[in-house]
C-alpha cells in the first residue's frame, strides 16, 4: 500500500476521462452551438499517428482546430481519430490522450493545461484563458512571430 494518495494522477485521469465524454458527444450529435475546440498535442508521442509531412512541419507538437469542418471521429478509451481539413487536403489523425497539451474551448472560457514534470508525471492545471488563448490565426498549428521590445523608450 503507497504511503501517499496519488492526486495528480487522478486528476490527470479524471481530467482526460473529461475530454473522452466531450468528443463521445461530439461524435454522436456534433458541436452543439457555438462550441468548438483547440488541441495541442505533441507529435512526437509514440502513439500519435499523423502522415509524415505533418510531423516534419510540426516536430515537437501541434494545434488542430475542431470547429467548422471535420469528419470520421472515432473515440476510444485511449485517444481518438479524427479527420480534418489541410489547405483542402483532409487528413486523418490519431491522437491518444495521453499525448494531448492543453484542450480549450474558447466559446465558454474553459481551457485544460497537462504540464509534464522531469520525474515524468502529469499534472493538471486549469489555466486562465489569456494563458491560453486562440491563435491569431486559427490555422492548426499557427504561430506568432516573437515581438522584442526594448525597454530605453520606458527609461527616464
Amino acid at each position: 500500500m503507497p504511503d501517499t494518495i496519488d492526486y495528480g494522477n487522478l486528476m490527470h485521469r479524471a481530467m482526460r476521462g473529461l475530454i473522452q465524454q466531450v468528443l463521445q458527444g461530439v461524435a454522436v450529435t456534433g458541436l452543439p452551438g457555438d462550441h468548438h475546440f483547440f488541441v495541442t498535442f505533441d507529435t512526437m508521442h509514440p502513439d500519435v499517428e499523423i502522415a509524415d509531412w505533418l510531423s516534419d512541419r510540426y516536430p515537437g507538437e501541434m494545434t488542430v482546430v475542431i470547429q467548422h469542418w471535420f469528419a470520421n471521429l472515432d473515440v476510444t478509451d485511449e485517444g481518438f481519430t479524427i479527420t480534418l481539413n489541410f489547405g483542402d487536403n483532409p487528413e486523418t489523425l490519431y491522437i491518444p490522450y495521453d499525448a494531448i497539451k492543453t484542450f480549450v474551448d474558447p466559446s465558454v472560457e474553459f481551457g485544460l493545461k497537462f504540464e509534464t514534470q522531469d520525474d515524468h508525471r502529469a499534472e493538471i492545471a486549469e489555466a486562465p484563458m489569456h494563458e491560453m488563448a486562440e491563435p491569431d490565426d486559427a490555422k492548426p498549428g499557427a504561430r506568432k512571430e516573437a515581438e522584442v521590445v526594448s525597454l530605453d523608450k520606458f527609461r527616464k
